[in-house]
């Protein structure tokens, strides 16, 4: 196959399309308002890029396929393709992009109790955590991956799933300002990376070191690449175990040096309460 073909998507997906170009105009038109830096824009189009090739081409023929290729596109999905599109702080700029009518009812449903209280749930600072080092393991429970990988329904899930709850994860852990108004404190966002990371690699780990087959589902639907399934397995808990944890260690260096950063400036804990002078 030439590197044209690879291109071509496994599976034609209008919605991904939809929210791929949707995301693409709303930044390009936010730069008319907002300064954006030009490390700012290569890190948003490359984190897109990795989103794209990961879901909406052949590489997604494979990892259906081939359990290593898929531990691959969702270390993508899920942990360096976010981090990478968040690294580069779009979401005022994609705010600034909104035409002015969407810009004020997005505004006024912020401020109403249900935009309050979504709000709350996307960045609480326990929960999204949980959820995205829950959905890491889910989806790799034998009997799970086996009905997720062959039901289409529930292949789009999973992979939808994970990469909301990437976004989500990495707002949290990128956000450079101090808390308040972030939900997580500065040292929350460095300690964070460390909780999530253990359990990632230690499910890695028994991936890779456990003798029998534990995802057949690849044998039955027949592997793209001639490769025993032992094999096939330690390389995809390997890429679980290393390459997903260096990710993390990524962010968690990027949330060190915002501290490092907040903590110069003396802008680390909560602020002060102004003391009112006797009478």
């Amino acid at each position: 196959m030439d590197w044209i073909g690879w291109l071509n998507p496994w599976e034609v997906s209008p919605t991904l399309i939809v929210a791929f170009l949707l995301a693409a105009w709303l930044f390009v038109r936010g730069q008319r308002v907002h300064h954006v830096s030009r490390s700012r824009k290569i890190l948003f189009w490359v984190g897109m890029v990795m989103l794209y090739l990961s879901l909406h081409t052949m590489l997604d023929y494979y990892a259906e396929r081939m359990f290593f290729m898929h531990r691959i596109q969702h270390l993508v999905l899920h942990h360096a393709g976010p981090l990478v599109v968040m690294a580069a702080y779009p979401g005022s700029v994609m705010r600034a992009g909104l035409p002015m009518a969407w810009r004020l009812r997005l505004k006024k449903f912020n401020l109403s109790l249900p935009g309050r209280a979504l709000k709350a749930v996307l960045t609480n600072p326990i929960f999204v955590p949980a959820l995205f080092v829950f959905l890491v393991i889910i989806w790799l429970v034998p009997s799970v991956q086996f009905y997720s990988m062959l039901d289409w329904r529930l292949y789009r899930l999973m992979n939808w799933s994970v990469v909301i709850t990437g976004f989500m994860y990495w707002n949290l852990i990128l956000d450079r300002r101090a808390c308040p108004p972030a939900a997580m404190s500065p040292g929350g966002r460095v300690i964070s990376p460390i909780l999530t990371m253990a359990p990632q690699m230690v499910a890695g780990a028994v991936i890779a070191f456990t003798e029998r087959d534990l995802y057949p589902l690849f044998d039955l639907c027949g592997r793209a690449i001639p490769m025993q399934a032992q094999t096939d397995q330690m390389i995809g808990g390997l890429t679980m175990w290393i390459p997903a944890a260096m990710t993390e260690v990524i962010g968690l260096l990027v949330a060190l040096r915002n501290l490092m950063r907040l903590s110069a400036k003396g802008r680390w804990g909560l602020p002060k309460p102004r003391q009112v002078p006797a009478k």
